[in-house]
């Protein structure tokens, strides 16, 4: 009897193994067609752009190399002529849509961590500060209000005056306060040796600031690529006028800026073609002069505020500078000497840094130190490159 068990047993066992077996030999079947399948999902794609739209379901890719393609048009969105698409390496079939094709370059212009200046970090200039908000904000903040109104909010302004007075800390200000994008970019960073290359440039900075909208744009040192156009510009400067013409034409063309402001910053208004500063392009121009004595004491209460003074007067030391003619920046640095000279003389005398002050003299002694480092740079003779 127990002989008969083991048999059936053993063959039980043999059938198990064998529909294991069957099972084994499916699961290997299935992980190759997968394994395929993988092969086939990882082809890379190839990204082409849209040259045409026609009207009977096809639509004319232009490709990298040069070629143009005509393929029938199953893709289930809207496509316009401009666009980039990623297509299947053989057949060039539209997969899908692509974001603008954006060079790394100009898409590191955006600010991803907020600068930490504030509003409150600007002394002397509460008008203008109304005035770029007014410009600014208010139309990304609330832009109903313009319709009601019934007119376009303002598109962009344009800061002068001279260097160092907060002309660049305005637009960081602007940066930290509100929620918008921001991408800021140096004029001269437009400036490019190829022809069509700084052209090429300025609409993909566009072509961003659209994709990213609300967003403000602010151009620093713009004098750099729009000075005036004059019958006798050399040949090296018509590379930067063919990109100030795109700039001009992104400003004021065809497209609309929506909800792209522009905040353009220069010492030297008076090279700056006429073009660029009608209305329509920079609506606003804000002349940011040297403070005035109110001016200079709020500036002086900000550099200070964190600074351990000892018998300090402002308004006394203001007066002493009164008759100078200081920007934001001078006083910044005067503030800075005094500091260093505070710890020089502490380190001299030994004493512990916890019982460290800024006392008058110090400020006495940056405000020499500022004016022997002004008559030696003003004095240094020109470099001839």
């Amino acid at each position: 009897m127990s002989f008969k068990n083991e048999n059936e047993n053993i063959e039980k066992l043999k059938e198990e193994l064998k529909r294991t077996k069957e099972e084994l030999e499916q699961l290997r079947f299935e992980y190759m067609n997968y394994q395929r399948a993988m092969k086939r999902a990882n082809v890379p794609l190839f990204i082409a752009s849209v040259s045409r739209v026609l009207n009977d379901g096809f639509v004319i890719l232009h490709t990298p190399s040069g070629n143009d393609y005509l393929v029938s048009n199953p893709f289930p969105g809207k496509l316009k002529s401009g666009d980039t698409v990623a297509t299947d390496q053989n057949t060039l079939k539209i997969l899908t849509l692509l974001p603008p094709n954006i060079d790394r370059f100009i898409a590191s212009m955006e600010l991803v961590e907020r600068p930490k200046e504030s509003y409150a970090d600007i002394g002397g200039l509460d008008e203008v500060i109304n005035e770029i908000r007014e410009v600014v904000e208010l139309p990304l903040i609330n832009p109903t209000i313009f319709k009601k109104m019934g007119v376009n909010p303002p598109s962009g302004v344009l800061l002068e005056g001279p260097p160092g007075c907060g002309k660049t800390l305005l637009a960081r200000a602007v940066a930290n306060a509100t929620k918008a994008s921001f991408i800021r970019l140096v004029g001269s960073e437009l400036v490019q040796k190829f022809i069509g290359e700084g052209a090429r440039m300025v609409r993909e900075l566009f072509a961003l600031a659209r994709e990213k909208a609300p967003v403000i744009v602010f151009i620093d040192e713009i004098d750099a690529i729009a000075s005036k156009r004059t019958p006798d510009s050399q040949v090296s400067d018509r590379e930067v006028q063919r990109t100030l013409m795109q700039l001009l034409a992104e400003m004021d063309g065809f497209n609309p800026l929506d909800n792209v402001k522009i905040i353009g910053a220069t010492n030297r208004i008076d090279i700056l073609d006429p073009a660029i500063l009608r209305p329509g392009r920079f609506d606003r121009i804000i002349h940011i002069d040297y403070p005035d004595f109110k001016a200079k004491v709020e500036i002086f209460k900000i550099h200070t505020r964190t600074m351990p003074l000892k018998n300090i007067n402002i308004e006394k030391i203001v007066r002493l500078f009164d008759n100078e003619q200081l920007t934001g920046a001078s006083i910044k640095s005067i503030c800075t000497e005094a500091a260093m000279n505070a710890i020089r003389e502490c380190t001299k005398k030994g004493e512990r840094y916890g019982e460290i002050a800024v006392l008058e003299e110090d400020f006495l002694i940056g405000y020499q130190r500022y004016k022997r480092r002004e008559k030696e740079s003003s004095d240094a003779p020109p470099v001839y490159v």
